[in-house]
């Protein structure tokens, strides 16, 4: 299984923590991942792992979510935008072996995919000024070494 499919798979997990949650979450993700055909171990368990550290990490992910999504907080975003933005703010500011590039298009994809007409579009601007944010701290911090 591809880390594309491996992705879409935690994005599906991610979108269930929105209707379920404890016990019920914990038997919802136990049966959809035994209704993944030719399931490979190594694949469950990067998809329970990473899903699991996404999962911890909401609180933190919505905080910076409202932080940087102008006039859209999280309590009104679309349940699938925001589950997508979350996977990607996710990889972008805490998953190292994900480039920024590549959380940025697939999040786009997700948005295409399952999204409304506009989500991809609402996706790749907040991801953008995540992106911009993180730039200007950085520069910030160096400036700050530099001086």
């Amino acid at each position: 299984m591809g880390r594309r499919e491996q992705r879409e798979n935690i994005f599906q997990l991610l979108f269930m923590t929105e209707f379920n949650d404890g016990e019920a979450m914990n038997e919802q993700q136990r049966l959809y991942l035994e209704g993944i055909e030719d399931l490979k171990e190594k694949d469950r368990i990067y998809i329970q792992e990473k899903f699991q550290k996404i999962n911890e990490k909401i609180p933190q992910l919505d905080e910076r979510l409202n932080e940087t999504s102008k006039g859209w907080k999280t309590s009104r975003m679309n349940k699938v935008d925001l589950t997508i933005l979350r996977l990607a703010f996710y990889e972008i500011l805490w998953d190292e072996d994900v480039p920024q590039s590549v959380a940025i298009n697939e999040a786009v994809e997700l948005a295409k995919k399952f999204g409304g007409n506009d989500s991809s579009s609402f996706v790749n601007g907040v991801l953008a000024r995540l992106v911009k944010q993180q730039k200007q701290a950085k520069a910030e911090g160096e400036e700050r070494a530099d001086g």
